[in-house]
This record gives C-alpha cells, structure tokens and sequence, in this order.
C-alpha cells in the first residue's frame, strides 16, 4: 500500500525536487512557496506497485523523489514494451495531463521501493491569486518540458527503427553519455530491462556487448558503462 505524506514534510528532498527541469530559475525559498500553493503532496511505494495503468485519467504530473520507475505500453496481446526508465528528479505524465481526455496510453509502476511526488496539473498552468513571478517561470518551464519530452520521443522512435544490434547499442549509449555528460556513467535498466526497451533478444544483446568490449569501443560491469572510442563507436553506427 502507498502512503500519502504532506509537503510540509519534504525538507531532505528540495535538492531533488530543485534539480529537475520543472523547477529551472526557481530558488529554493520560492519552491517551498510553489509546492504548497499547488498543493502538491507525496506517495511512498513498495516495489513493482503499480502507479496507474493505462486507461487511467491523469489530471496531475508526478516527480520521483526516491528509487526507479519504468514507463510500460501493453498492446492488445498483453504483450509489453519498456518506453522508458525514471530516476530521482525525472518527470511523468505531463504530456498525458495536458491532453484533451486526460486518458494515459500508458502503464507506469515502480521497478523498487520509491517516492513520488504529485502536483494537479491545473496548479501548474495556472497562476495563483497572488500572480507571483516564479509561477510564471514554472509555466514556461512547462512549456519547455512538454517540447523536450517530444525530442526525446522522435529520438525512441528513431532508436526502435535502427535494424542491427550494435547500432541500437551504439545509438543508445552515446545518447546515455550525452545525458550524463560523460563517457563513464550508469544506465537505469538491467540487461533483460535494456533489451526489452532497445526489443532485442537478451542474449544477443549481451554477446554483442562482449564484442564491442573485446574491439576495445567500451567497458562495462553491470549498470555502469564507460565508452573508451567515441569515434569507434559512432563508426557502428555507419556499419550495415
């Protein structure tokens, strides 16, 4: 079961929550301001609890405090496909909050014990009686987001379309170092997670990643990859 803790109670968090894109140019006295005007408030959840499914109307945006959750689409077979992964500041269900129906296309529920944050998306978009000026950041920051969200899916899409092994792998891990602006970081899924989002098979995923570890293009133990050959490795991606 999920419990529902109030904002007043988020003081170890600010730094999380400051840090995602949401809160861009917005101090962190203005943000204690924001939170409790919007009446935001926080769940806890236990591992691979479910935190709506698709179906669902969503009339709010939810910020991960805490753990990981996995963004889910099931076609009409119940077979699924892993679109995305969350972390600590990532945010979810904007695009969904501001359609027409409000109904999401998709499943979200948690990968281990986590956090999250909600806010009413009717809080975001509009000011509140006192028309103060970091309220108005955040609908631009909104603004913004909502823009990203959609590179970011051109760029899944363009992932999905690539046919050999080693270029998806290519593909996503040079997207991966330019999120964490380095060529050393850690990746969110485990091996059977990144080859149900890339839709490969497990075991040849890993036994391409042997080989591209063997040619010397990068290195890895477990969820953490360092790519030794930027060049090399974008060279996958003009192999046929």
């Amino acid at each position: 079961m999920n419990t529902l803790i109030h904002t007043n109670h988020l003081e170890d968090t600010y730094q999380i929550i400051g840090n995602c894109p949401l809160f861009e140019n917005i101090k962190t006295e203005e943000l204690k301001t924001l939170l409790s005007c919007m009446n935001s408030y926080k769940k806890n959840y236990e591992s691979d609890e479910y935190i709506f499914f698709t179906g669902s109307e969503i009339n709010y945006v939810g910020i991960v405090l805490s753990g990981s959750l996995e963004i889910l689409k099931e076609d009409l077979a119940g077979s699924r496909h892993i679109l995305d992964f969350l972390g600590p500041s990532d945010i979810f269900a904007e695009g969904i909050a501001c359609t027409k129906k409000h109904v999401s296309p998709v499943t979200v529920r948690t990968k281990e014990s986590s956090s999250v944050l909600f806010i009413p998306f009717e809080k975001i978009i509009k000011t509140c009686s006192n028309s103060c000026n970091f309220h108005i950041q955040l609908i631009k920051n909104m603004m913004m987001l909502l823009g990203e969200k959609n590179y970011t899916m051109n760029q899944k899409m363009e992932l999905l379309i690539l046919k050999g092994m080693r270029e998806k792998l290519a593909s996503y891990l040079l997207l991966e170092s330019n999120k964490h602006k380095s060529l050393t970081f850690q990746i969110v899924p485990n091996r059977n997670e990144l080859a149900e989002y890339l839709n490969v098979s497990r075991t040849s995923m890993c036994r391409e990643l042997a080989r591209m570890k063997d040619l010397g293009i990068l290195d890895y133990y477990q969820h953490s990859f360092k790519i030794l050959s930027v060049d090399k490795l974008k060279d996958c991606l003009l192999e046929e």
